[in-house]
């Protein structure tokens, strides 16, 4: 789309020469120039905002005392000026793209009946839909678990996909990326981010500016974690963005997380954000925007980072960013981003003061709060909520305190009058024997984009499961157990770092790329364990590599949902059980009868 523009009443339109290439940017600095506000201490969030303002800036939806009014931010006072936002790119999911390409379907016949060409009716902002929403975990531990679900969600899905197709070749500036290809912000965040957006300006001038992005998921904030900044919106404000209007919102308070020192070993991203969630819910910064900033960056990955950002929802905030640096660049490369895509995004951010170094001094943030990383242990949340951490070490003892609570699922009952001691049910499935339990875990799942885009904690899970096979544990035989990555990268480095065949040993085969079990298609538990659940009042559990774990969403049956890393969920798996303290009983009992714990097989 054109940028509608031509105002400039700033100055700040200039030429920016990348090697042979010449790109129109709006400058920050010349605010500065102009003595307008206090742009070098802005956080850098606000700075990407602002870029939007100026190169937005028509004297009508974006005027000159907009500008001056962000550039003049004041961190001790929330703010009531709107102001106009406008993204670089949508990112739609299938559930939500359908009634887009229906709205637009619908444009192009009216225009037709008023005589008009129907192939006008295009969006005007680069569109993206992401086929993953779909895919549900009917089949799993088995070799075909991965076909038969595709096959099946076809069978489900056939007229809505042919409809979806339709739309992709139908409309320009529409890209549908299709099933069975990974998860949307995973796809993102590896293929469709660029950092640096090129775009067209109104004269038809090549332009650079910010990459942003609003999707019609709550969790395109993943996105933040390479400096794109980007928040979920609901369809409506998603369409209207898609046809060029823009975003109307407040100018925002944006609190300030400071990081430093390092992870311990042993500690995941996971163990790491599901702290920050709960730091953040305690502090409340529903309606704000989050920023980190501090040395401790510098010792996060993008995909440490993109983890922390996807969680928004769960503490609340609209985003959680981080400023491009050069952990980014690396990333950008790594991804197989052109060499010349990578350049421009290094000198456009430290050409416009976008680019953090551990020297940069912090920025001004409406409050502040700081955590040292080093004191990260390791963590689930649960069991009901995300922001309700739990070290390892406590697990058991805080699904004792929530079981009678949780078996007290009839309206009215009294948890007081619950029995406290777990109940158990004997079942036989054909194969085997054994006790059905409160706190047996019936899903243990690697799902959803919160973990799967961090090949740190995916290669836990497989060093882990390696390490385990190797001692002759195996999986409990009521353990429903998936993988699901966010994108076809992570089968291909587990493929190669010859991983995948320990995690398929104990029945991680991979059932689909999409959000299977994190958005509640989890799919049916076999019919005996569903029976012994249902006749004697069963508190299981689910332990997943997700974002949300409220009662009822993971599964109807499963009322103790915990959220782990990867390579928890694995020895969760193992241990059958989150009635249990992995940090001193045995995860199990080898074939010479000899106890493993879980420090003996952890990576």
């Amino acid at each position: 789309m054109a940028n509608a523009t031509g105002t400039n009443s700033f100055g700040s339109r200039a030429t920016l020469a990348v090697g042979s290439e010449k790109y129109e940017i709006y400058r920050l600095d010349a605010l500065d120039k102009a003595r307008v506000g206090h742009v070098d201490r802005l956080p850098f969030l606000l700075k990407v905002l602002l870029e939007n303002l100026l190169r937005y800036e028509d004297g009508r939806t974006v005027r000159r005392e907009d500008v001056e009014a962000l550039a003049s931010w004041d961190p001790k006072k929330a703010s009531d000026r709107e102001i106009a936002f406008r993204p670089a790119r949508i990112l739609l999911q299938d559930f939500t793209g359908v009634p887009a390409i229906v709205d637009l379907t619908a444009m192009r016949e009216a225009l037709k009946a008023m005589g008009g060409d129907p192939k006008k009716i295009n969006p005007l902002q680069r569109t993206d839909l992401i086929i993953d929403h779909s895919v549900q975990v009917d089949t799993f531990g088995a070799s075909f678990a991965f076909a038969r679900n595709v096959e099946i969600e076809m069978e489900r899905n056939r007229e809505r996909y042919q409809f979806l197709r339709w739309g992709g070749q139908a409309f320009r500036n529409f890209t549908v990326v299709p099933p069975g290809t990974g998860i949307c912000h995973q796809v993102n965040l590896e293929y469709l981010a660029s950092a640096v957006y090129q775009g067209t300006g109104p004269d038809g001038a090549r332009q650079a500016y910010p990459d942003t992005v609003i999707g019609t998921d709550s969790h395109t904030t993943m996105i933040n974690g390479i400096g794109v900044l980007g928040w979920g919106v609901g369809g409506i404000e998603a369409e209207a963005a898609m046809l060029g209007q823009p975003i109307s919102m407040l100018i925002p308070e944006v609190v300030g997380f400071k990081l430093h020192g390092r992870l311990r070993e042993g500690v995941t991203a996971t163990d790491l954000v599901l702290t920050v969630t709960q730091m953040l819910r305690q502090k409340g910064v529903v309606g704000k925007f989050v920023e980190f900033y501090g040395p401790g960056l510098s010792n996060l990955s993008a995909a440490d980072r993109a983890t922390i950002g996807n969680m928004a929802p769960e503490y609340g905030a609209t985003v959680g960013f981080f400023p491009i640096d050069a952990v980014t660049l690396d990333y950008l490369r790594f991804t197989g981003r052109p060499d010349g895509v990578v350049a421009l995004v290094e000198r456009y951010c430290k050409e416009q003061g976008l680019f953090r170094t551990d020297a940069t001094p912090d920025p001004i943030f409406s409050d502040t709060l700081e955590l040292d990383l080093s004191t990260v242990e390791a963590s689930l949340a649960g069991p009901r909520r995300p922001q309700d951490r739990v070290s390892l070490q406590n697990v058991k003892a805080n699904f004792s305190e929530n079981l009678p609570g949780l078996r007290a699922v009839k309206k009215g009952a009294d948890p007081a009058e619950q029995p406290k001691t777990p109940q158990k049910v004997a079942i036989d499935d054909g194969r085997v024997r054994y006790d059905l339990a409160d706190g047996s875990v019936v899903i243990a799942a690697i799902t959803s984009c919160t973990n799967t885009s961090n090949p740190s904690v995916l290669l836990g899970a497989g060093l882990l499961a390696k390490k385990a096979v190797e001692r002759g544990l195996r999986t409990m035989p009521w353990v429903k157990t998936s993988l699901a990555p966010g994108s076809k990268v992570v089968t291909d480095y587990l493929t190669k770092a010859g991983l995948m065949p320990y995690l398929q040993a104990l029945g991680f085969h991979l059932v689909g790329y999409g959000c299977t079990t994190c958005i509640g298609n989890s799919g049916p538990l076999p019919e005996k364990i569903a029976a012994a659940q249902k006749e004697a009042n069963l508190v299981v559990a689910a332990v997943l590599s997700g974002n949300r774990n409220f009662e009822g969403r993971i599964h109807a049956q499963v009322r103790a949902n915990y959220l782990a890393s990867p390579p928890l969920v694995v020895a969760f798996a193992l241990a059958g059980t989150v009635n249990i303290d992995l940090t001193r009983e045995p995860i199990g009992i080898d074939p010479n009868g000899q106890p493993v714990y879980l420090k003996d097989i952890w990576p």
